[in-house]
């Protein structure tokens, strides 16, 4: 208590990605220097603002873009306050006051407040349904409204506002992208770059309303449409602004520092008040206000070492760069891109592989450029452009693509100082240390030790490159991307899953001792992946980790936003009687169930049920659970096939059902679908299922790795067989190899790809031996499958445990 008293006093307000890269490099710098207090207007610890767009589309869950973690606090020493907004500044007192009464005494106060969505003024800008897009709440209300609403726009053209549309589009929403000038991203884009990147997001589904000047929002208590200063309407029924965003001064005006459009700073992020820092999106330096991450990272570093007494050259600005984060686009721009009379440009434009590069050269010295579909030149583009190159015979073939580019020579030509990863700022000189220092060698550590990759991954193959050119001959390249399970150890899924074997390892909490995880309590990633591992391993050996489940197996249910659960009974192939029916429509208005909801794989959810009510409906019910909820067999989809279909040649019901009663309840990596058609018209849409069966005369068709979801991918087929028999084993083979091979919660969709079909095929398909193991070993899991209901239903401990102490805690997917 002593030791925290000698230090002095540092308040951040603003827990984001600039107040906590800053303290990250403070305590990095002089871990004892400082009492941290971190104030924080979200209910969150630190996450990365830049990937709410994945969090938008479900590609990742808010939990994965958890910077820091509430345990990283606590480990360091630091106050933090969440959902709480300082209200006042006392600069005479050197007090910061909070709304929730706390008041606290600084020595040194860094303000990180960030900005806020610029909302246009124009009337009705105040109707439901009109939001900005910058935080997690923001977040959750577009995911909500996709639910609900089906016509969206957007507006704004630039980073923010693609990102948001291309989000609301993978939710189902049909989208348009609504923009005051004619060319999208017009602060990073010329002409032909900005055309070339709306036609790629038009194939992707986007629509744009471009050259268009909003004048009015349409609709009573909600909006309904837009109105354009020409006249012309859009119909619309959500509203996302995302033209721009506002420094967020408020607190620091109130408080008489100096603002402009920003909080004023010099070169060291001083204000004009003593010992009053700021930083990021809130500030303004020699005129500019950022609302990018590089330059925040830049500023942060400045600050933390003049804050530790740190020699430090001061922030003379940033040279700005931009890459789009949308899956399947890739655009970047650095420095000056439009074209003038000074300037010279070196441009290579490929519309048959939708490849545009452009260099931008003053007085032969590189000041800007942009690469679009081609990105492997941006790290070096943005070290040529900062530093000012001369542009040489070298470059010029790198640029127009005659010539292979040298990636050991790459990484060698970067400054040490160079920012690699963005997301997070870490320069080159972080990552050459770290792998100097501590031995890495691979990128899964490096990401570890250093944050480079932990976000959007995109800067992976130069951190690949740079441990290449610092290991030399000792360089590995298969070990080099080896991918770790998670952030508690540097072991990949194969050799976990090989120590689990030879060392004998039956609990998840002896997998973590015996092969040393950093953190012995594992976390919300490696729990339930070890937990499947253990179970596909020893089938009859290890004890189910019920506490390691995602939340939806644990309660055999499917936890709604509400909190509520839907509850998905079997219906084997989609088949269910007259009595079946009447009793669902029974039990759901006993129990008040606010929808009765036909599920794509041809079965009845009842949602908007209560926690408690779960044991008593399934034994109302009498039926089987229909592992909607787990990573298991869902369905197996078919159409009515010869039984009744004057086209159909195979009997595809009672092919569905017989697969379903056998293969139901097996835990899998993730998630598994099926579907059976009685004949090739798919009407069981069999091509974007993880096993597609089809019916001809004479003999069936096995399709596999397809995916109707947010990466779709279509089936391909396996082969074709002849009798049931064959068919059923096949699949059988199929299923096992999946789940000894397959990454925990990693789709067939990706495994294949990963692993390949042909690979596949010589061991489910040609090689008979393997294959008849493989059917042993998924007969043997079968054996131990339970039927979890009524598991529950007759374990009255178990039951009382899991649903009367409604307080019990979840671990969120």
């Amino acid at each position: 208590m002593e030791e925290i008293q000698q230090r002095r006093r540092l308040v951040v307000v603003g827990n984001g990605m600039a107040g906590i890269n800053t303290v990250e490099h403070i305590l990095k710098l002089a871990p004892n220097s400082y009492h941290i207090t971190i104030f924080g207007g979200e209910p969150y610890p630190n996450y990365n603002r830049i990937q709410l767009s994945y969090v938008l589309e479900k590609s990742k869950a808010i939990e994965e873009i958890i910077l820091n973690d509430y345990a990283w606090y606590e480990e360091n020493g630091i106050d933090l306050y969440t959902g709480t907004e300082v209200t006042a500044i006392d600069t005479e007192q050197k007090t910061v006051e909070a709304n929730n009464g706390v008041k606290v005494t600084y020595d040194q106060l860094i303000i990180a407040t960030g900005s806020r969505p610029f909302m246009l003024p124009v009337p009705g800008a105040d109707k439901q349904g009109i939001i900005g897009f910058r935080d997690i709440a923001d977040c959750e209300q577009m995911l909500r409204t996709a639910d609900v609403y089906k016509k969206a726009a957007v507006i704004g053209g630039g980073l923010l506002g693609l990102e948001a549309a291309k989000g609301l589009s993978k939710l189902g929403m049909d989208v348009t992208v609504v923009h005051l000038f004619k060319e999208l991203m017009e602060r990073q884009l010329d002409a032909t770059a900005a055309r070339m990147l709306q036609t790629e997001l038009e194939s992707q589904g986007l629509k744009f309303a471009t050259g268009k000047q909003t004048a009015e929002f349409l609709g009573s208590e909600r909006v309904s449409g837009i109105r354009f200063a020409d006249g012309t309407e859009l119909e619309t029924e959500f509203v996302v602004m995302a033209a721009g965003i506002k420094p967020n001064i408020e607190l620091a005006k109130a408080s008489g520092i100096e603002v402009n459009r920003g909080i004023m700073v010099d070169d060291y992020m001083r204000t004009s008040a003593p010992d009053v820092y700021a930083i990021g999106e809130c500030n303004e330096h020699r005129g500019v206000s950022y609302g990018l991450v590089a330059p925040l990272f830049e500023q942060g570093a400045v600050l933390a070492k003049h804050l530790c007494g740190v020699d430090t050259e001061p922030y003379e600005g940033s040279t700005v760069s931009t890459q789009l984060k949308i899956s399947g686009v890739d655009v970047f721009s650095a420095g000056e891109f439009m074209d003038a009379e000074d300037l010279s440009i070196v441009r290579m434009h490929d519309d048959w592989r939708r490849i545009y590069k452009k260099v931008l050269m003053r007085g032969g010295r590189i000041v800007g450029g942009i690469l679009i579909g081609d990105g492997r030149e941006m790290s070096r583009l943005q070290q040529w452009i900062r530093t000012g190159t001369v542009m040489t015979e070298a470059i010029h073939t790198a640029i127009v693509g005659q010539g292979a580019p040298d990636t050991a020579n790459t990484v060698a030509e970067l400054a040490d100082d160079e920012i690699v990863c963005g997301c997070n700022g870490v320069s080159k000189k972080n990552i050459v240390d770290a792998i100097s220092e501590n031995g890495l060698t691979t990128v899964e550590e490096i990401k570890a030790t250093t944050s480079a990759c932990r976000s959007c991954g995109g800067c992976r193959p130069v951190v690949e490159q740079i441990l290449q050119h610092v290991l030399g001959d000792q360089y590995d390249s298969a070990a080099a991307k080896k991918e770790a399970i998670c952030a508690c150890t540097t072991l990949s899924r194969d050799e976990v899953v090989r120590e689990i074997k030879e060392k004998g390892l039956i609990t998840s909490k002896e997998v973590r001792y015996a092969l040393e995880w950093n953190n012995k309590e594992g976390c919300s990633k490696c729990r339930p992946a070890l937990n499947y591992y253990l179970g596909m391993i020893w089938p009859q050996e290890h004890v189910d980790e019920r506490d390691s489940r995602l939340v939806n197996e644990r309660m055999h249910a499917n936890i709604q936003k509400d909190g509520t659960f839907g509850v998905v009974p079997r219906m084997y192939g989609g088949v269910t009687t007259p009595e079946d029916l009447r009793l669902i429509a029974d039990i759901a208005v006993k129990y008040n169930v606010k929808m009765v909801k036909v599920t794509g794989g041809q079965r009845l959810d009842l949602l908007g049920i209560k926690k408690e009510d779960l044991p008593n409906i399934w034994k109302d019910l009498g039926m089987p659970s229909g592992y909607a909820y787990a990573k298991a067999l869902r369905t197996v989809k078919t159409c009515v096939g010869s039984q009744f279909c004057r086209f159909g040649t195979k009997d595809s019901m009672g092919m569905g059902i017989l697969i379903e009663k056998k293969f139901e309840r097996l835990d899998m990596p993730a998630k598994f679908k099926m579907a059976v058609n009685g004949c090739p018209r798919n009407c069981a849409e069999s091509a974007t299922k993880d096993i597609g069966i089809v019916g001809n005369e004479g003999a069936w068709e096995i399709y596999v790795g397809g995916n109707g979801g947010i990466k779709a991918r279509l089936a391909e087929l396996l082969c074709k067989v002849r009798t049931d028999e064959e068919l059923l084993e096949i699949i059988a083979a199929f299923i096992q190899h999946y789940r000894e091979t397959g990454k925990y919660l990693e789709r067939t969709s990706d495994w294949v790809e990963r692993v390949g079909l042909q690979s596949i095929a010589d061991t489910v398909v040609n090689d008979l031996d393997n294959r008849r193991a493989l059917v042993e070993r998924i007969e043997q899991a079968l054996g131990q499958v339970q039927e979890p209901w009524n598991e529950i239903l007759e374990n009255s401990n178990l039951r009382e445990k899991m649903f009367d102490d409604l307080s019990v805690s979840t671990v969120k997917e």
